[in-house]
C-alpha cells in the first residue's frame, strides 16, 4: 500500500510539474505574438515636446553599437525637422568604457544637435529608470517621443504610460540576425513586467 501511495504522489507531482511547464510555454507563446503585434502598430507620432532616447550598448572603442547608432540616426532625422529638448539614457555597464548618455550626447552634438538641447541622465540601468530619470529633466512635460528599437518600443511606452505621461513613439531597426534572440528577451521582459504590476512584491 505505502509503495502505490508513493506511486500515486509521484505520478500527482509529475502532472502537476507537466501543467506548470504547458501553462508556462502557452503564456510565453501568447506574450510572444502581443509583442510582435503591438511592434507591428504603434500609432504614428503625435504632438510632442521632448525626446527621450534610450541607451544600448557602447563598443570598447566608445563608439556607439550598431543597434545604438541605428536608435541616435532615428532622434537626429525627428529633431531635424523639429527642434526640441533630448534626453539620452544610460549608465555605464561593467564592459562599457563610457556612459551610454554621454557617448550618445557626443554623436548626437556632432552631427547638430544643439547642446542646449540635450540632457544627460547617466544613472539608468534599465527600462522603467530610464524613463523615470528622464521625467526629472523635463518638469511638466507629459506629451514625449521614446526612441528605442522596435522591439523594445511597446514596453518603453507602456511603462512611460503608467508613469503618467502620454508617449509616442518610433522604432529603429535591429539586425535580423538578431531578431529572435532581441525577441525571446523582450518576451520574457513583458512577462516580469506583469509578474510585477499585478503580484507587486515589496
Amino acid at each position: 500500500m505505502a509503495r502505490r501511495a508513493r506511486s500515486g504522489c509521484f505520478g500527482l507531482i509529475l502532472k502537476l510539474i507537466t501543467t506548470v511547464i504547458l501553462l508556462g510555454a502557452l503564456a510565453f507563446a501568447v506574450l510572444f505574438g502581443l509583442l510582435v503585434y503591438r511592434e507591428n502598430t504603434v500609432p504614428r507620432p503625435g504632438p510632442t515636446s521632448a525626446m527621450i532616447v534610450l541607451g544600448a550598448q557602447v563598443n570598447p572603442d566608445g563608439t556607439p553599437s550598431v543597434q545604438l547608432e541605428w536608435r541616435l540616426t532615428a532622434a537626429l532625422d525627428v529633431y531635424k525637422l523639429k527642434r526640441m529638448p533630448i534626453v539620452v539614457t544610460g549608465a555605464q555597464g561593467q564592459d562599457e568604457p563610457r556612459t551610454e548618455a554621454s557617448v550618445m550626447a557626443d554623436w548626437l552634438e556632432a552631427r547638430g544637435v544643439s547642446g542646449e538641447d540635450l540632457r544627460r541622465d547617466e544613472t539608468s540601468f534599465n527600462t522603467r529608470e530610464n524613463i523615470q530619470n528622464a521625467m526629472q529633466y523635463m518638469p511638466g512635460v507629459k506629451d514625449v517621443l521614446i526612441v528605442t528599437s522596435d522591439y523594445h518600443l511597446p514596453r518603453a511606452m507602456q511603462i512611460a504610460r503608467d508613469l503618467g505621461l502620454n508617449p509616442s513613439g518610433i522604432g529603429s531597426p535591429i539586425k535580423q540576425e538578431y531578431w529572435v534572440k532581441n525577441h525571446l528577451r523582450e518576451t520574457l521582459a513583458w512577462g516580469k513586467y506583469y509578474v510585477q504590476k499585478f503580484i507587486p512584491i515589496p
